[in-house]
């Protein structure tokens, strides 16, 4: 069981540090689609929070689209994307609603017997069009206030489905999906529900990628020594908000802890002057090791650099890449 860690002294409140955790869990697939919450009973029990409080959070993970709550059953995780979602405005959708999930689980065991996708498009043609015409453009979209996030992953997408990926701010996506016939639009499960709002209606499929689940790192943070100067590096500031707030539940005052965008060469600079410790994001790490070695002379004993786990999971790359047919 995923267990959630509450500081009460903390200028955070409870219900925000529940809140960003439950996300955590959610986005990193901790929790999985369709994978039923803890009741507010038994997260009363772990955390010391009154049920109310409880509530509370879950009521916010229903606002943002990452949960959805059953009648006399309990709150699940929803399914998104390649998880189940399907296009809609069909009425053979409407006759046959299982129809969608039939054929997709159909073709992709064919290609994974070895299949060609020529030979497979003899047999569910529409699907296979439906595929390649999808994976013809590949839209990212964040929010602009955290494009870094984004940055991050396309760098990694690019490297890992050796197509071209297009960056798009939240706030452009509708307008560039109206310049466009086809496509899929991805995301982190964080902000689903916002693009799901905005792709929705123009019949484009979103589908969410999970995070790494840092199980490593956060490990690691949690055997750091108390007072321990700890830094972490990331292209995006959405990344960095969320590990103040995690770092906070699990240690506290415990550990000195600074965080910077690597494009911030000032607190980059004086992060590796003081941190025992630095954490590093993978498109960040070039900058970070030319920063310690311009300050070399200046540390006597410089920090010991962590280079982080990709960010989006290996898993949900690979059903990425069976949605998008491209293995």
């Amino acid at each position: 069981m995923v267990q959630f860690h509450i500081q009460p002294d903390s200028e955070i409140p409870a219900s925000r540090q529940l809140f960003n955790q439950m996300q955590f869990a959610i986005a990193s697939r901790q929790f999985p689609p369709g994978h039923r919450l803890p009741s507010t009973r038994q997260l009363a029990m772990q955390t010391g929070l009154h049920r109310n409080t409880i509530s509370k959070v879950y009521r916010q993970l229903e606002k943002t689209g990452l949960v959805e709550s059953q009648a006399g059953s309990g709150i699940y995780v929803r399914a998104l994307g390649n998880e189940g979602s399907v296009p809609r405005r069909s009425p053979i959708l409407d006759q046959h609603p299982q129809a969608y999930n039939i054929v997709q689980q159909t073709l992709d065991q064919l290609l994974g017997q070895g299949c060609s996708l020529s030979q497979a498009k003899e047999l569910f043609l529409a699907e296979i069009d439906w595929r390649l015409r999808c994976s013809a453009r590949v839209l990212l979209t964040v929010p602009g206030q955290d494009i870094g996030a984004g940055e991050l992953m396309v760098q990694e997408l690019e490297k890992s489905l050796k197509i071209p990926v297009q960056l798009v701010p939240m706030e452009e996506l509708s307008a560039v999906l109206d310049q466009t016939h086809s496509g899929t639009v991805v995301t982190s499960r964080y902000f689903i529900g916002e693009a799901e709002a905005i792709a929705a209606p123009k019949s484009v499929r979103v589908i969410p990628v999970d995070i790494h689940d840092y199980e490593q790192e956060l490990e690691m943070i949690k055997n750091l020594p108390k007072g321990s100067y700890l830094g972490i590096v990331s292209l995006s500031v959405g990344i960095l908000a969320v590990v103040e707030i995690i770092i906070n539940s699990l240690r506290g005052d415990d550990l000195l802890l600074m965080t910077a965008q690597v494009t911030d060469s000032y607190k980059l600079n004086a992060m590796v002057r003081c941190a025992h410790t630095i954490i590093s994001d993978q498109a960040s790490l070039p900058q970070v090791k030319a920063a310690i070695s311009a300050a070399r002379e200046d540390i006597i004993r410089p920090p010991q650099l962590i280079l982080s786990e990709d960010y989006i999971g290996t898993k949900s790359i690979n059903l990425l890449k069976r949605e998008l047919g491209l293995g």
